[in-house]
């Protein structure tokens, strides 16, 4: 099993969530962020007044998927969030040693 964290832009979320579910992701998290990478933030003018804003809002995505289909959910993730522009995001992939369903007791894929 894998944890697949992916930031990506706050307008792109639903996007990606049909995507997802249109391979058959079952479950996901979200969390809304802030932060900056190579961009550092930047400048933005409101009722004239310019200001920096040093972290850029954006979402988060945790998902943990079998190890079959983390090539797809990859795929499925970079396609639907990417713009073209600065600040699109980034994908990390983790090994997950174990998971249990709570209610039920499952445990590795089955849990999922």
């Amino acid at each position: 099993m894998k944890l697949i964290v992916s930031v990506i832009k706050p307008f792109k979320l639903e996007e990606v969530r049909e995507a997802l579910t249109a391979i058959g992701v079952q479950g996901l998290m979200v969390s809304e962020v802030k932060g900056y990478g190579r961009q550092s933030g930047h400048t933005e003018i409101y009722r004239g007044a310019e200001y920096v804003v040093n972290f850029v809002p954006k979402v988060k995505l945790e998902l943990v998927v079998p190890d079959a289909a983390v090539n797809q959910v990859i795929d499925a993730l970079a396609r639907t969030a990417k713009t073209g522009k600065i600040g699109d995001g980034k994908i990390f992939v983790l090994d997950v040693e174990q998971a249990m369903r709570v209610r039920t007791g499952e445990t590795g894929d089955d849990a999922l």
